[in-house]
């Protein structure tokens, strides 16, 4: 199997194993519009260097590794708001655990979990059998996580790095203020409308505090309504 990182000057660096269906078909660039920086058959090399050149090249770095992505592929792991899925029974869940023994995926709330030693008993206590299907079975993200934080210690702030990253801050100021947790896409929806009425006014009234303010708080209720929505508002700018 072939990787490819490719380069769309300007907007993003990228890695796919097919350069049409990625970049040509799903996000609109035709050959001669990006260049492959370069490929190779070595997942864990491909991975680092993605990270690497986003950074050389100033742009927005993923936060899970190219190759922990493919990981969750292959699996088909199902992480939803409430829960994540595991396409086994719940007999074969140890072998199923053991078998992608550090495997990592993240939620819509942007919680990142994997398949350790220390997880691997939690996970086969806690796993429900799917009512609809005996080869699914499930755990409570909030319940893993309530467990990971007890076993490693709340990591408070951990996200809010020094570094500007504003989608990546908002994300976590809303999570630590459990609007992920409270929320949902019809909150978010109305704060969106509340927010466009002050711009309005901040528009009418020409006040320009008021303006920057208004779209200010505007993105941060996008963020949060994408987040909800199960999307980052980064995969919403890039559709």
């Amino acid at each position: 199997m072939t990787y490819y990182i490719y380069h769309i000057p300007g907007q993003k660096i990228g890695v796919t194993r097919d350069l049409n269906k990625r970049v040509t078909q799903q996000q609109g660039f035709a050959e001669g519009e990006y260049e492959v920086l370069y490929e190779s058959d070595d997942i864990n090399e491909i991975s680092r260097l993605e990270i690497e050149l986003q950074k050389s090249y100033g742009y927005p770095t993923d936060r899970t590794l190219y190759k922990h992505y493919i990981n969750r592929e292959q699996m088909k792991f199902n992480p939803t708001e409430q829960t994540t899925t595991f396409p086994t029974t719940k007999a074969k869940l140890s072998i199923f655990l053991r078998e992608n023994l550090g495997a990592e995926w993240e939620t819509p709330q942007g919680w990142r979990f994997s398949i350790t030693e220390e997880t691997i008993p939690w996970i086969l206590k806690n796993a429900v059998v799917s009512t609809y299907r005996e080869t699914r079975v499930y755990i409570y993200n909030k319940a893993f996580k309530i467990f990971l934080d007890e076993l490693y210690g709340s990591p408070k702030n951990e996200c809010c790095l020094d570094e500007y990253k504003p989608f990546d801050n908002i994300r976590c100021w809303a999570s630590e203020r459990g609007i992920y947790d409270k929320g949902d896409t019809k909150t978010q929806f109305s704060k969106l409308v509340e927010e466009v009425g002050e711009l309005a006014k901040a528009i009418l009234e020409k006040d320009d505090v008021g303006f920057v303010d208004a779209i200010g708080d505007c993105v941060v209720v996008l963020t949060n309504l994408a987040h909800l929505g199960g999307y980052t508002i980064e995969e919403c700018i890039d559709a």
